[in-house]
């Protein structure tokens, strides 16, 4: 019996755009488009009938995917096997053009081709995916730049930040993983360098045709085949210089951990003793199985399984790029499955990280209440440097650290813990107490630092 991956252990990615540009059958056809771009490079420059290259590319996905995989493991890729019924599809209809199917080739070139095919397609969707994800980190910058919530650093209150900080800080994360993944994507190149490296075959069986004044055959070849795929044209065959791949996996593990990062924030301020955000809402979203009153943060879940996962799928084309001699065995051969993973899991995770900045809801009145919560206490910084140019720094310090100690013990609130002694009360002498004890005046130049990341974002957008 045939096997079935729906994505049943993997539902952030169940359903999503890259999750069909990622299937059995999209990288079935990717095979066959590399075929296909190989005759069509093959015939423009004149090696093979062009109606040869025309016989080859009208095949399309009428080989049966089942049994392609079980007989590559005869052969350890699923090339050969393809080879082989690509040939018998052709030669019904023509047998001679049957005579062209991966002409001069190797599994190698096809397979590794088929994979950019499939890579570029997918990242494609996800770059569309984290446009959304910024588009909406942006709004959320601007709608509250100036909405004061505690800053949190090990886990307790520190200082006063902004909603808008903190939305902008995802934003530029988002931005950078994006620009990497961009970058990644265009280097994306073809592969074709034959049974060795050296494009020997190709150039043997074109011999025939080529006439005079075709030295320069190998690299036309290589650039047509790229141009044929819509990949960039490496300068030599990469069999066993894998940092194509690597570079991709590196890429896709830094946007899933950007994603990670906004969605942990997420969970966190949507605890219940926190509060301050809530997922948007479904019908039969984030419900428990046992418990009729939980609202789980199911979207961030989702997405923070994809970022648990991709660096260490990663990994693996990273240490398959120890490939030995000109072409190896079982390195590039352990490629696939994880890239597939990489690109299935991050693909998901931006999807669902749309989904969630898009409705996100911020909850202002629970973020005030937080900062309350400490009775003044977050805002020990700030009297410590207003005492300082009197005391010296270290003694400020050392004299609100002692504030706060008596505050805690008594359960006062800072301000009361500083009036209640008139030492402590005449320090201030000419300060207003209560301005400084105020949290939305303790923000630094979080509001301009909002400004600097949304004039960058929309250089980005309009450049």
């Amino acid at each position: 019996m045939s096997a079935t991956d729906s994505g049943l252990l993997s539902p952030v990615r169940a359903g999503t755009s890259v999750e069909a540009a990622t299937a059995d059958e999209s990288w079935l056809q990717a095979l066959l488009d590399a075929e296909a771009g190989l005759a069509r490079a093959q015939a423009e420059l004149g090696v093979i009938p062009a109606e040869a290259a025309e016989r080859v590319g009208a095949v399309v996905k009428a080989v049966d995917l089942v049994s392609l995989a079980r007989r590559s493991r005869e052969a350890a890729n699923p090339v050969v096997a393809l080879v082989a019924d690509l040939t018998a599809l052709v030669a019904e209809v023509d047998p001679e053009a049957a005579e062209y199917v991966h002409r001069g080739s190797t599994s190698q070139d096809i397979a590794d081709s088929a994979a950019m095919l499939v890579a570029h397609r997918a990242t494609g969707l996800i770059l569309a995916e984290l446009e959304r994800v910024t588009e909406g980190l942006a709004r959320l910058a601007e709608e509250h730049r100036d909405l004061v919530m505690p800053g949190r650093t090990l886990a307790l209150q520190a200082v006063p930040v902004t909603f808008g900080l903190k939305a902008a800080g995802w934003l530029q994360s988002v931005l950078a993983a994006e620009d990497g993944l961009r970058r990644a994507r265009a280097a994306l190149p073809a592969q074709l360098g034959g049974a060795a490296g050296t494009l020997a075959g190709y150039v043997e069986f074109a011999r025939p045709r080529l006439g005079e004044g075709r030295e320069r055959y190998p690299e036309e070849l290589l650039a047509g085949f790229a141009r044929a795929l819509g990949l960039a044209t490496p300068v030599l065959p990469w069999h066993t210089a894998r940092a194509p791949l690597a570079g991709l996996g590196s890429a896709l593990a830094i946007v899933s951990g950007a994603l990670g990062k906004l969605a942990i924030d997420v969970q966190t301020l949507s605890r219940t003793e926190i509060g301050e955000v809530s997922e948007p809402a479904g019908a039969a979203r984030g419900v428990s199985s046992a418990m009729p009153h939980k609202r789980n943060p199911v979207l961030a879940t989702l997405i923070r399984t994809a970022a648990l996962q991709v660096p260490a799928l990663a990994l693996i084309l990273t240490q398959a790029m120890l490939a030995e001699d000109e072409r190896p065995g079982g390195a590039w051969h352990a490629e696939g499955l994880p890239l597939r993973e990489c690109l299935r899991l991050t693909g998901g995770a931006a999807t669902t990280a749309a989904e969630l900045v898009e409705g996100l809801v911020v909850h202002p009145d629970r973020m005030r209440e937080n900062l309350d919560r400490t009775g003044g206490l977050i805002l020990t910084e700030r009297l410590a440097a207003v005492l300082s140019p009197s005391l010296g720094r270290v003694a400020a310090k050392a004299l609100m650290t002692e504030v706060a100690a008596e505050a805690a013990r008594t359960g006062g609130s800072l301000g009361e813990t500083l009036l209640a002694d008139p030492v402590l009360a005449a320090r201030f002498d000419g300060e207003d107490l209560t301005a400084l004890l105020a949290p939305e005046g303790y923000t630094g130049a979080a509001g301009r630092l909002v400004d600097r990341a949304l004039t960058d974002y929309r250089r980005r957008r309009e450049g």
